[in-house]
């Protein structure tokens, strides 16, 4: 990948479509037959927590190849206090770019820019083999545990960066997804009406 050929920017509101296409694609039978995540973006943009500012797309070439959001949400920490940090995603590049750097490289400017912006942590779910090179650990490590997840349930999904150091030292406590992210399935149905069609497959490894 040459990395001066790719330019990172703020999506526009006419892109929104386009970008929940490119969505749809990068994430097509991943976690599940078919997708959500195209629809959650198109939820999310409409949240109070949605940050608009850390709304990014990737172009190369005047085509849109990848998109990281943010959205705000808290720690309900054991001590009272509510610590607010961001969560991200979802983050995804077109199939035809994967595993080429791209992913990596709008990660590392979504970060940079949240970084600049003043916000203190990013905790999310995602995969440590990838994110773990950008910086983010368990969020265990940090004593923040992931909302209605038995105690002794496996929270190796649920990661954590600091972007200001030492954000969360003396915090244990509770993250708390925006409810955002929780959509119906039969809301995703009809959204993905409106797509061209696609089959949607049954593939090992997926979550669901």
């Amino acid at each position: 990948m040459n990395k001066n050929d790719c330019v990172i920017r703020l999506e526009q509101k006419n892109e929104y479509r386009e970008v929940e296409n490119l969505v749809r694609e990068a994430f097509w039978n991943v976690y599940r037959p078919g997708c959500s995540e195209h629809y959650v973006i198109h939820v999310l943009r409409d949240d109070p927590a949605f940050v608009q500012e850390l709304d990014f797309v990737m172009e190369r070439n005047g085509e849109l190849i990848g998109q990281n959001m943010f959205m705000k949400t808290v720690i309900e920490a054991d001590d009272g206090r509510v610590i607010p940090v961001l969560t991200m995603g979802p983050i995804g590049i077109t199939p035809e770019r994967k595993r080429q750097g791209y992913g990596k490289k709008l990660l590392d400017a979504s970060l940079e820019r949240a970084t600049e912006q003043g916000f203190g942590a990013v905790l999310f779910e995602g995969n440590i083999g990838f994110y773990g090179k950008s910086g983010f650990d368990f969020a265990s490590k940090f004593g923040i545990r992931y909302h209605d997840l038995p105690e002794d349930a496996d929270a190796s999904f649920f990661l954590c960066k600091e972007l200001i150091p030492g954000y969360l030292n003396g915090i244990t406590g509770v993250y708390q997804t925006p409810q955002g992210y929780y959509v119906e399935d039969s809301d995703v149905e009809a959204f993905d009406q409106g797509f061209p069609a696609k089959v949607k497959q049954k593939l090992p490894g997926q979550l669901f």
